[in-house]
């Protein structure tokens, strides 16, 4: 409120006295009003809104006291500001004044500088408060704006946890609930998601009595985008069963460029274990290669080549290895090795085959949940930042059972539970 926007109300039954003030404010810029008598003034404050009231306390009929008690039936200190005009020596009017809820007083003869810094404070205080109750309401409108998008978020956020936990039971679905039991080879799959939507797979599949199909998939990235391009190749690679390791990978590339996956890429290990003539025949698209660990022999990585699918056109060569009964296939996730300790160390492949070494002696399940035991050791409490995949099969020998140092035995156990466990049928 500015000193020109403020209108006064004078209330005084000498006309000659309220006229002078009134000059006077005008020339400061005030826009005054004059009110010959209480009733008067009432009416016209009954008819518009005024910054300030000068109420006269003796005047005819109706005085400045009963005015002021009827104003402030309606109008607070605050709302509108009343300084009484009494004679002086009146004091007993003054304090009753004050009591009854005027904010200042003046004396008659006025001095008129005195009188006009009490209406610039008066006006000032209306107008400070004016400014903290506008900001109180913005803010109580912002703040009721925000409670709303609070609970929009909270909504959509809700919304999205049970998109995700579907996406989240629809990948779960994809892994072996129970693994394809065959004459002449033993599985076990152990499988740590970093998070709830997992960049991830694992797959062993049956192709007929001598045959298994293998495979680790992994989605360079995380989230709804990367589970979606996982989920695709996924079904897209259980319409393939009947293609050789490298068909497989050929077709994949095809069907899945880079356009198709959003720029998205992701690593395949893929290979037949054929029982019958004792041989594994693999394809690696920029995947890490499977370990070999013989019977009696340290283990090996069968290292792979190849581009990732999505990077672009590569030819794919199929690589073999013939493991003896007593032997163990590992295909493993990169993320295996990439795990860092506290330190920043990463696990390391020198680690893994000595660990896997280690553990070569026990069944085949104790091994996978031995080395996760391991791996969990090594990272202690830093976070996870890659999903962990690992498929295992074990080549049986006569009477299902082949030694190694001492026996390894075989032991049934029931099939993973989805994401942490080690399964197998």
């Amino acid at each position: 409120m500015t000193v020109q926007s403020s209108s006064i109300l004078i209330v005084d039954d000498e006309e000659t006295n309220s006229e002078a003030l009134a000059r006077r404010l005008q020339k400061h810029g005030y826009a005054v009003t004059v009110a010959k008598s209480g009733r008067q003034a009432l009416e016209l404050l009954g008819e518009r809104r005024f910054d300030l009231v000068l109420l006269d306390i003796m005047m005819p009929g109706m005085n400045g006291l009963e005015v002021l008690k009827l104003l402030r039936r309606v109008d607070s200190l605050i709302d509108l500001p009343i300084i009484m005009v009494t004679a002086k020596g009146e004091s007993e009017d003054m304090v009753e004044g004050l009591e009854l809820g005027a904010n200042d007083y003046a004396t008659k003869p006025l001095d008129f500088p005195v009188v006009l810094a009490r209406i610039r404070t008066q006006l000032a205080l209306r107008q400070a408060v004016s400014q903290v109750t506008d900001l109180e309401q913005k803010l109580d409108a912002r703040n009721k704006e925000l409670e709303t998008t609070t609970a929009q978020l909270a909504e959509a956020n809700a919304h999205m946890n049970r998109d995700l936990e579907a996406a989240a039971r629809i990948q779960q679905a994809f892994l072996p609930a129970r693994l394809p039991e065959i004459p002449g080879a033993r599985l076990a799959w152990t499988f740590q998601p970093c998070g709830r939507l997992a960049g991830n797979s694992l797959h062993a599949f049956r192709l007929d009595d001598q045959h298994l199909g293998l495979c680790i998939l992994d989605v360079h990235g995380h989230g709804v985008a990367a589970a979606l391009l996982l989920l695709t190749a996924s079904h897209l690679l259980a319409r393939m069963s009947n293609l050789s390791p490298t068909q497989v990978v050929g077709e994949l590339s095809n069907q899945l460029p880079s356009e198709a996956a959003s720029g998205l890429t992701f690593t395949l290990l893929y290979g037949v274990l054929s029982l019958n003539v004792g041989e594994f025949r693999f394809v690696s698209a920029g995947h890490p290669g499977p370990i070999h660990l013989p019977l009696r022999s340290p283990p090996t990585v069968l290292e792979g080549s190849g581009l990732p699918i999505g990077v672009g056109m590569a030819n794919y060569r199929e690589q073999t290895v013939r493991p003896q009964p007593g032997d163990r296939l590992v295909l493993h996730s990169g993320g295996l090795t990439e795990i860092r300790n506290a330190d920043g160390e990463h696990f390391g492949t020198r680690r893994l085959l000595s660990a896997l070494e280690q553990t070569g002696h026990l069944p085949l399940e104790e091994s996978l949940g031995a080395l996760r035991e391991n791996v969990a050791g090594w990272r202690g409490n830093s976070p996870p930042h890659d999903d962990i995949a690992i498929l295992a099969a074990e080549i049986v020998g006569a009477g299902d059972t082949a030694a190694k140092g001492s026996d390894r035995v075989s032991v049934q156990c029931q099939p993973a539970k989805y994401p942490t466990e080690v399964g197998r049928p």
